[in-house]
């Protein structure tokens, strides 16, 4: 038998990237040579095996047949016969179906195997398909998107835009769990430029079925993806980047999409509560000429809950600031506010109403509406 190390390894090699993770194809032996020589078999679909020291996850080379729909519906197979040619083959692009092979000390050995012309794609920055095959595995649509944004240099070929846009036509996305969704858009957004991925899906025609109904209408003006790069450009964590991307579209929209997506609930609120941020700013700038409302702006700190959780409170207003929104304002009413002694505007309630807590709640209220409006009056 042999080993060989496959894929983005090899890719990242290449292009003088850090290795994070290295993907094994064993070719020429079987489930039951590998457990003889002390691999310990976890594949559920196909047959992959955890090394005996390292752990690292090797797998048999094998073939694959589409027998439904999405990218679960395949039939795969692995026997000593399949090549590591044929192994390649199903691979998504070019640029991810190269090899080396791995000596007995688990060095890389000899020239890079390279059946599909991956290093040519490479020097030419060009996302390219690897055979026909590729239009059958719907995830790879997204796939595609996020290479995209994590090499934003490198250009889809056209024919393999061709193939995305046929996996849209046959409405295989549908067949896609809401986790993986979520997953491959997460990592794309955190990638080097996340506005790459959202083109990819426009020109694919999956942006509609993929991303909240209004995203995708916004996306598709010129203007407002020149805005949203700026925005993306000005953090790389992706709360904020799923904030600033969604800051546009009603709260219950986002809430509606999240669950579509299973977006994690921290990072859907947070994106629900700077929405709601940026619909206060918008207002107050658009209807009240820029003078900010006291009750609104308490409104706004009990629905982002700065009482209990003060640390978001100030990552949403400072993303806010580093966008480039005026939040100055807010900035001090929040200090102000929180900087009372519930305590002391609880003493100062009569004694007989301490135990009713509308009483106590209005109290604080008054006092959080005086510290705001005395920050806006500042």
């Amino acid at each position: 038998m042999k080993i060989y190390a496959v894929g983005g390894a090899i890719r990242d090699t290449l292009m003088g990237l850090p290795i994070h993770d290295i993907d094994y194809v064993v070719v020429g032996s079987s489930v039951e040579e590998m457990i003889a020589q002390g691999f310990r078999p976890v594949g559920k679909d196909f047959p992959v095996f955890l090394h005996p020291e390292t752990q690292a996850e090797y797998a048999l080379a094998r073939t694959e047949r589409k027998t439904g729909k999405g990218y679960k519906g395949f039939m795969f197979y692995a026997d000593p016969t399949v090549t590591l040619e044929q192994d390649l083959e199903r691979r998504d692009l070019t640029i991810n179906a190269m090899a080396q092979e791995v000596d007995a000390d688990g060095k890389w050995v000899g020239p890079i195997l390279d059946p599909y012309n991956g290093q040519q794609d490479l020097a030419a920055k060009v996302l390219r398909h690897v055979s026909d095959a590729f239009s059958e595995d719907p995830l790879r649509l997204l796939r595609i998107a996020r290479f995209a944004a994590r090499f934003p240099e490198f250009i889809v070929a056209p024919e393999t835009m061709a193939a995305l846009q046929a996996i849209v036509h046959s409405n295989e996305l549908s067949a896609l769990s809401a986790e993986r969704i979520w997953q491959e858009l997460a990592r794309g957004l955190t990638a080097n430029k996340p506005m790459r991925m959202f083109q990819v899906l426009l020109d694919a025609g999956a942006a509609k079925v993929l991303l909240p109904s209004t995203l995708t209408s916004h996306l598709a003006k010129e203007d407002y993806r020149e805005q949203l790069i700026a925005y993306l450009h000005a953090t790389n964590q992706l709360e904020d980047r799923c904030a600033v991307t969604l800051m546009h579209l009603p709260a219950c929209e986002i809430r509606s999409w999240s669950e579509c997506v299973k977006m994690p609930n921290e990072l859907r609120d947070f994106s629900e509560i700077f929405s709601e941020l940026n619909l206060l700013i918008e207002k107050t700038v658009g209807d009240l000429g820029g003078v900010y409302q006291s009750a609104v702006i308490l409104t706004w700190f009990n629905r982002a809950d700065v009482w209990r959780k003060p640390d978001r409170g100030y990552a949403l207003l400072d993303l806010a600031k580093r966008i480039g929104l005026n939040v100055g304002t807010l900035i001090s009413a929040m200090q102000n506010a929180q900087s009372l002694n519930t305590a002391e505007i609880i003493e100062g309630v009569p004694a007989d109403q301490r135990t009713n807590g509308e009483r106590i709640r209005s109290a604080v209220d008054t006092a959080r509406l005086l510290a705001i409006t005395a920050a806006i009056n500042n």
